[in-house]
């Protein structure tokens, strides 16, 4: 339950209307709230009860089915099935695939790759010798040709090049220079400002029209929305707001003092459960149940228990003579069959026997011993 108090804010200065509104406010919401909060604690008590009783234990079962069902067999047909099957097609990939592959490229591929590497690089050589000693001159020469042939061209191109560049110099360039400079730009300047004039004009009707759709806008719609949200929609808002804030305030009072109210409905029916029920069955078991265990603890389950115990004793104690019997018999059929054992020769390890112990004056030594 939520019984902190709330944090403390800074307080403004109230009117009547505020009070006016305060006491009804919270009165009503206090009626409304108790029985809710009542009814929400009774539920988180019955959702704890649940959870604890019945939800947790069947959680817990609903997991280890859920492990027993689908993780273990997956994690045995993992462990047993896959892993086995999977080194299994591993090793005869590797006997099959692997081991051949590697054989041929070591003795059958890298020895051929050697010889056509071998063989590539002798027509390499034959090549290189060809180019330098064959192709390479004779491309010199041809060079040489080509050369001789392009200088010839080249001076008789450029008389003819200079005769066609003085030609349409003078028969295409002046006379474009010319119409441009005395008829092109006059008529274009004249068209530039007309339609400077005429854009002037544009702006000015459409300026006009907006600033007349501007003040017509502004008379029959801004205004007034202005003038109905300043004198109605605000103070309406206002008021508004002070009865949303003294509704949410009311609602966290109600809520901490329905709290209380809830918390001391629950012990008092906790303390009469205690007194109706608990304690009597607590009397009845200190006052009746308790002293007739005691009696019959002693009267009987004692008795029974020494005689339990004391039969117990007696049937281990024949069961031992009856293993030492059995044991002696089996001895004696051993020793009638195979005659008696053969003892085990003492070993002299030259020590001293009894319980006496060595000084210095006594000999007990390999060496100074009788």
């Amino acid at each position: 339950m939520d019984l902190e108090k709330a944090p403390p804010r800074r307080q403004e200065p109230e009117g009547c209307l505020v009070v006016a509104i305060r006491i009804p406010v919270r009165i009503v919401v206090l009626v409304l709230v108790v029985p809710v909060r009542m009814a929400w604690d009774a539920l988180v008590v019955a959702g704890r009860f649940l959870n604890d009783t019945v939800l947790r234990p069947v959680g817990r079962a609903l997991l280890w089915l859920g492990r027993a069902v689908f993780v273990w067999p997956f994690v045995g047909l993992w462990r047993y099935v896959v892993v086995p099957v999977a080194k299994g097609l591993a090793w005869l990939g590797n006997v099959l695939l692997v081991i051949p592959t590697v054989w041929l490229y070591r003795h059958v591929l890298t020895p051929v790759g050697h010889a056509c590497a071998w063989l590539a690089r002798g027509i390499g050589a034959g090549l290189g010798w060809l180019h330098a000693r064959v192709l390479t001159p004779i491309g010199h020469a041809v060079t040489w040709v080509l050369r001789g042939i392009g200088a010839v061209l080249a001076a008789i191109g450029l008389g003819v090049f200079g005769a066609v560049a003085w030609l349409a110099r003078y028969l295409v360039v002046v006379p474009a220079l010319w119409v441009y400079e005395w008829i092109l730009t006059p008529v274009g300047q004249a068209i530039a400002w007309c339609a400077r004039g005429l854009a002037w004009l544009v702006s000015t009707v459409f300026t006009g029209i907006g600033i007349a759709l501007y003040w017509t806008v502004r008379v029959l719609f801004v205004l007034p929305a202005l003038g109905l949200y300043r004198w109605v929609l605000a103070p309406v808002g206002r008021v508004l707001a002070v009865v949303g804030r003294e509704i949410r305030d009311a609602l966290g009072h109600a809520w901490r003092v329905a709290g209380r109210i809830s918390l001391a409905v629950g012990r008092f029916l906790a303390n009469l459960f205690r007194w109706v029920f608990v304690e009597p069955v607590r009397w009845v078991y200190r006052t009746v149940l308790t002293p007739i265990g005691h009696v019959v603890r002693d009267a009987v389950l004692r008795p029974v228990a020494e005689a339990a115990r004391s039969v117990g004793r007696a049937t281990r104690q024949a069961l031992t003579a009856a293993r030492e019997s059995v044991r002696q018999a089996r001895a004696d059929f051993r020793r009638m069959l195979f005659g008696e054992p053969k003892q085990r020769e003492g070993v002299d390890r030259r020590e001293p026997r009894g319980r006496e112990t060595r000084t210095l004056g006594s000999s007990t030594t390999a060496l100074t011993k009788d």
